[in-house]
């Protein structure tokens, strides 16, 4: 375990045991939900894309597994899309379990972070649309960075889903994907377009490493990730695309979405997203 490891490992021993709370349904969520609905205008929409790097090999992440998971459930900030990513790192995999939906993808898109927002690698690290990264389990970070994002301008990103003749057959999905009004950027900037397939209702029982013996669940777990194209980082900017999603056999279809983004190239900041459900769910 090298010394970065440690110390975020260290980092959220001490988060954890504070009282861990994300609003929610008891009066002590609904008090943070109050003061976390102030500092979002009421006429405000806009969707946040909220970023997990996680390991199933790595103790300290459940708890971060959790909060992402009641997010995602809750969508308790009014105005406010809360769009989870959960990116399960395979640097951990070779302490004694190897995570089923780790990528190697995964790894270097954290590490792409790391040279951007400094702070180096670790788990679990939670990255609120591209510009704030802070140790996963830390849930009042995430309400402030998600607060401070929901108010800023973003591009209208659309994604929605054909319905394909003969669905119980069919093993391939076309998304319709726009994309406008992008905020205006340096000159010199690109942005890139991404696309997401995501599962929830993921569950696994560890039996090696850190977690040993723990039935671990997961939420918008990434099954696969693409980039679909390209923009000129101009406030008259529009894309759009039909992308084509293959469905594995391993995937419960009714537990598919299709997440897709605009991220600068350099700094990383993200633009604008949308998700869609799979057709026929």
């Amino acid at each position: 375990m090298n010394r970065k490891i440690v110390v975020g490992f260290l980092i959220v021993c001490v988060t954890a045991a504070l009282a861990f709370v994300w609003p929610g349904r008891n009066r002590a969520l609904g008090s943070a939900e109050s003061k976390l609905g102030n500092q979002v205008p009421p006429d405000t929409h806009s969707a946040v894309v909220v970023e997990l790097f996680t390991s199933e090999g790595c103790s300290s992440c459940p708890p971060a597994d959790r909060l992402l998971s009641m997010m995602a459930e809750h969508q308790s900030l009014s105005g406010v899309e809360i769009i989870p990513l959960s990116e399960h790192v395979d640097y951990w995999n070779h302490l004694g379990w190897s995570d089923p939906y780790s990528s190697a993808v995964f790894t270097e898109r954290q590490q792409e972070y790391s040279g951007s927002l400094g702070g180096g690698v670790y788990t679990p690290e939670m990255v609120v649309d591209g510009k704030f990264g802070f140790v996963g389990s830390d849930s009042e970070q995430a309400k402030k960075a998600i607060a401070k994002e929901a108010r800023l301008p973003k591009a209208v990103v659309s994604i929605q889903a054909k319905e394909p003749v003969n669905l119980p057959a069919v093993d391939k999905v076309s998304f319709s994907v726009r994309v406008d009004k992008l905020p205006t950027l340096a000159r010199h900037y690109k942005a890139v377009v991404f696309l997401a397939v995501t599962e929830n209702n993921l569950r696994s029982s560890v039996s090696a490493g850190e977690n040993s013996g723990r039935m671990l669940a997961h939420t918008a777990v990434v099954r696969e990730l693409k980039s679909i194209g390209h923009l000129d980082a101009t406030p008259d900017a529009t894309f759009s695309t039909q992308p084509v999603v293959v469905i594995s056999k391993s995937w419960k279809r009714a537990d598919l979405r299709a997440v897709v983004w605009v991220q600068v190239q350099g700094d990383r900041r993200i633009l604008g997203a949308a998700e869609s459900r799979f057709p026929g769910f």
